[in-house]
């Protein structure tokens, strides 16, 4: 194993711009980015429904009810909430959805990743042994439908083989560096992951299964979550200090940018769209505000006010069919962005 600590350098305050929550702003067309927002009241109380996942193949959302041990399961066309019982204390943190269907989750309290039949409910459960796979947290598809995953209070980041069930874990280099959100890089097949207890990301080698870690210029920086763009730059948001940033693999630099709300934020979810606009929800405003800058001509480009969403918005999702994104609020909230 190694440990990468490039020589790296910081442009701040690059390219800020200001906006009115009321003002949406506009496509290269003309048209507006954001064309509608709706929220819905998960009829579940004081559950923290959280990580909406929208399935490839009935368009349903399904949710991790993380407070009251279920996955929750909504259709947006005709408004109905439903949900599946898991076992108790399963304390699940996120729900992905395969290609075929099959729901996937972390039991994050109760060291298993879950696989669930969507039509029945039946849970087949997969126990992590490991200590540095005990807390799974977010998941991420890799190209054959396997999973990789973070721990972070195990310290480790593992590779789940949906088939076989069998697991591989990498124990992450410096201790309580926390790995925490992990999204892949879908030309090179490699995961990147967010280390939010330290200033750091990290990814594995898929082949050698070697982890490695990249330190970021600022020692208060904390990443909560990251997303890749199509031209393999990584972009991750600052929790601790207002900042959003990209990695640049081939070279290894680093660039930042203060966000609009800079003094106050504290920037949680994180996602990048088919156009390669970061969108990244603000948990420094009241109710939570969504932001998304263009990373082509690095500008802040649209700002939307969620009304229901006091608290943080945690993990957000990208549904590329239907152009919409997909969030959950600590108050009892599921969310959709519709965007051009």
């Amino acid at each position: 194993m190694k440990t990468l600590i490039p020589i790296l350098a910081v442009v701040s305050g690059l390219s800020i711009l200001a906006f009115s929550p009321a003002i949406m702003a506009q496509s290269p067309s003309g048209e507006s980015i954001i064309v509608s927002v709706e929220e819905w009241d998960v009829p579940f109380d004081e559950t923290r429904s959280r990580d909406p996942y929208v399935s490839p193949v009935n368009g349903k959302v399904y949710f991790a009810g993380q407070r009251a041990d279920y996955i929750g399961h909504f259709d947006p066309d005709t408004g109905e909430f439903g949900y599946f019982d898991l076992d108790e204390g399963a304390g699940p943190h996120t729900v992905v959805v395969a290609d075929d269907g099959t729901l996937w989750y972390a039991g994050n309290r109760d060291r298993h990743i879950g696989k669930m039949d969507p039509d029945t409910g039946e849970i087949t459960r997969y126990e992590m042994d490991s200590d540095y796979a005990r807390d799974p947290h977010t998941f991420d598809f890799d190209k054959d439908g396997n999973i990789w995953f973070t721990a972070q209070g195990g310290n480790g980041v593992g590779h789940f083989n949906t088939t076989t069930g069998e697991t591989v874990v990498i124990p992450a280099i410096t201790p309580n560096s926390r790995p925490y959100g992990i999204k892949m890089d879908r030309d090179d097949h490699r995961p990147w992951i967010a280390l939010v207890g330290t200033n750091g990301l990290a990814t594995v080698n898929p082949e050698t299964m070697e982890f490695e870690e990249i330190e970021l210029p600022r020692e208060e920086t904390r990443v909560r979550r990251l997303d890749v763009t199509s031209d393999g730059n990584v972009w991750y948001a600052d929790f601790s200090a207002g900042y959003i940033g990209r990695y640049n693999p081939i070279d290894g630099s680093i660039t930042e940018w203060e966000t609009p709300n800079y003094e106050n934020a504290r920037i949680y979810a994180a996602l990048v769209d088919d156009k390669d606009r970061m969108w990244f929800s603000d948990s420094g405003t009241n109710p939570v505000k969504l932001y998304a800058f263009d990373t082509q001509s690095e500008e802040f480009v649209a700002e939307q006010t969620i009304e229901s969403a006091n608290g943080s918005i945690r993990h957000m999702m990208y549904d590329v069919k239907t152009r919409s994104m997909w969030f959950g609020t600590d108050t009892g909230h599921i969310g959709r962005l519709v965007l051009n």
